[in-house]
């Protein structure tokens, strides 16, 4: 693939239009003006959001897709007449089509622009190329990009500072997973699962944990990490939590965060009270208190997360309290910790908890809003084969904070099953450290066994990065059946 963008007016085709990151950078694109289409094999509420504003959606992957372009071509041609320069305005009006990883080499599609002659982008070269064209804000780390992303956007935004965000995950704020802003600030989410990390060099990045969470892509953790020290090079200011030795120990941040005061970083918490509505702490600034800090969203990582966006902050010059005002407003990413409903004294909570670091956090965030004699009832679909396999032992040692944890078959994410790893074996492994463990190998088995043992007073927190939260209006909508007839 090619790796030089075009920013002139060329038109952009992006492969798997609908997907989070795809999505994101369409959307910019085209609220900047630039002919932008795509293709996606499931229409969804974000294609139809980008064909509002202009974007043209294909609902198929297919070769014929890219002869949308050929008319332009050929009226251009006939204006020139000169069969000698056909051959130029053609490569200057073929669109540039992107593509993610996701993207197989045997798609039609990706095939018909390889023989067109269309220059190929990954979806990586795009954010890399509008991260340089901006005062450029970068968040990556294994676990938390997009909540602080979007948190650093949404401080940003609410502080007049009028910033162009792309995020993981889709905010409330800005109605999606991406705004336009009219100032020179970009924040964005910087993904580290594929390694294309390394293209990015923004003003600031920023680098919230290490942690092998990839097997598909990394054997090692020593990979994942010189992955993080390239990126760590292309930063002018490096913002990382020392919490995280790796981080510590083989970066060295320029500014440092930690959720201790005896660490000597360069933001830290005292104070801490972390309860079932949110969080508040005293934030400190190389040893002089700044104030205190109130957060709703729950426990230590999110206010780890807070740190990162309040050493942005300072750093781009805010005050102190503009930044506390524009934290303690913010909501949170959907599918982070989202309530979804509440029926029957049940509530409902969805999650993208897929790493054995991620689902002890949000499960303990869960504990912490539980009231007593709640059950905290996990509902886990693992996500990937590799993931699976890689971190057996670990995922069998997260589920502590549950009462009662139902397991659903893997999510393969495109992953060819090898037949090494099953959810009945890591429920199987899970039980051995916990008493109440119940395996459902379907999406609909698993509705089936939750409206027969869900009762008043569960929290319901559905957990993983594949396709189970499809099943909780389902759910929500079978227990108001009863309440409507009775009423």
């Amino acid at each position: 693939m090619t790796n030089s963008v075009d920013f002139s007016g060329r038109p952009f085709h992006f492969i798997g239009i609908g997907g989070i990151g795809m999505s994101a950078l369409a959307y910019v694109l085209a609220k900047r003006q630039f002919p932008v289409s795509g293709s996606d094999l499931r229409p969804n509420h974000i294609t139809h959001k980008l064909e509002s504003i202009g974007a043209h959606i294909f609902g198929k992957q297919e070769a014929s897709n890219l002869e949308f372009f050929l008319p332009q071509v050929l009226a251009n041609a006939v204006v020139l007449n000169s069969q000698e320069e056909l051959p130029t305005v053609t490569n200057s009006i073929l669109p540039q089509v992107i593509c993610s990883t996701a993207i197989n080499t045997n798609n039609l599609e990706y095939k018909a622009a390889l023989e067109l002659g269309c220059p190929i982008l990954h979806r990586s070269d795009v954010l890399a190329a509008l991260i340089a064209d901006y005062h450029s804000i970068a968040v990556a780390g294994t676990h938390g990009k997009t909540t602080t992303s979007s948190m650093i956007g949404y401080m940003l935004l609410e502080a007049g500072l009028d910033p162009t965000i792309l995020v993981g995950g889709e905010v409330n704020a800005w109605e999606g997973n991406a705004r336009l802003g009219q100032s020179q600030y970009l924040v964005a989410e910087a993904d580290e699962s594929d390694g294309s990390l390394v293209k990015h060099a923004p003003e600031i990045g920023i680098i919230t944990n290490i942690e092998l969470d990839h097997p598909d892509h990394y054997e090692t953790l020593e990979e994942v990490i010189d992955i993080f020290q390239t990126f760590a090079k292309g930063c002018k200011t490096l913002i990382g939590s020392i919490d995280c030795a790796t981080v510590r120990d083989r970066l060295q941040p320029t500014i440092s965060y930690s959720l201790y005061s005896d660490t000597d970083a360069d933001y830290s918490v005292t104070n801490i009270d972390y309860r079932a509505d949110g969080t508040t702490a005293l934030v400190w600034e190389r040893g002089k208190a700044l104030g205190v800090l109130k957060l709703r969203l729950l426990s230590r990582h999110n206010l780890s997360n807070a740190l990162a966006a309040v050493a942005v902050g300072r750093l781009l010059g805010l005050e102190f309290g503009e930044i506390a005002k524009g934290i303690a407003t913010f909501e949170g990413a959907r599918r982070r910790f989202e309530f979804r409903g509440e029926v029957d004294g049940i509530t409902f909570i969805d999650d993208y908890a897929h790493h054995p670091s991620e689902i002890r956090a949000t499960l303990a965030a869960a504990r912490l809003q539980a009231r007593p004699g709640q059950r905290v009832v996990a509902i886990f679909q693992p996500h990937r084969y590799s993931r699976t396999l890689t971190f057996l032992d670990e995922f069998a040692d997260s589920f502590t904070h549950a009462d009662l944890v139902v397991l659903t078959d893997i999510y393969s994410a495109g992953e060819p099953n090898l037949g090494q790893i099953t959810g009945e074996h890591l429920a199987a492994e899970i039980a051995k450290q916990h008493s109440q463990v119940v395996y459902q190998p379907t999406l609909s088995s698993v509705c089936e066994f939750l409206l027969q043992t869900l009762r008043p007073g569960d929290l319901a927190l559905f957990l993983g990065a594949g396709n189970l939260n499809q099943v909780i209006p389902e759910i929500i909508t079978t227990f108001c059946e009863p309440a409507k007839a009775t009423s």
